[in-house]
């Protein structure tokens, strides 16, 4: 038995109406990367930092990282240490529903050198 899909006239794909920017922040500094996609059905975003997906308050209530409702991911506060650099890096957002997926232009985070 084979599932059967239906579209609806009014469904559209995602695609991506808002990509996010370049970034450079202070250790410690709150930031936001901006992500904004239409589609209908309402598109679920998800954020990559170099290939990896991001986890945020969503996954772990302890997370320092946010998903926004707008689609957006926001940072209570960057984490930079001489060792490790959870946040700096290159991000891209990605709007899917069904019909298929939107993926943004990369921005890179860069934290501040003291």
């Amino acid at each position: 038995m084979r599932n059967i899909i239906k579209v609806r006239l009014e469904d559209f794909p995602p695609r991506i109406v808002e990509h996010p920017s370049d970034v450079i922040v202070s250790k410690g500094e709150p930031t936001t990367l901006n992500c904004k996609a239409e589609g209908r059905p309402t598109p679920t975003i998800e954020w990559y930092k170099d290939g990896e997906r991001v986890e945020t308050d969503k996954d772990d209530p302890r997370s320092h990282r946010m998903l926004l409702p707008s689609g957006s991911l926001f940072f209570l506060r960057i984490v930079h240490g001489r060792r490790s650099k959870p946040d700096e890096g290159s991000y891209v957002c990605v709007a899917r529903n069904y019909l298929g997926e939107a993926v943004s232009r990369n921005a890179s985070l860069e934290v501040a050198c003291e």
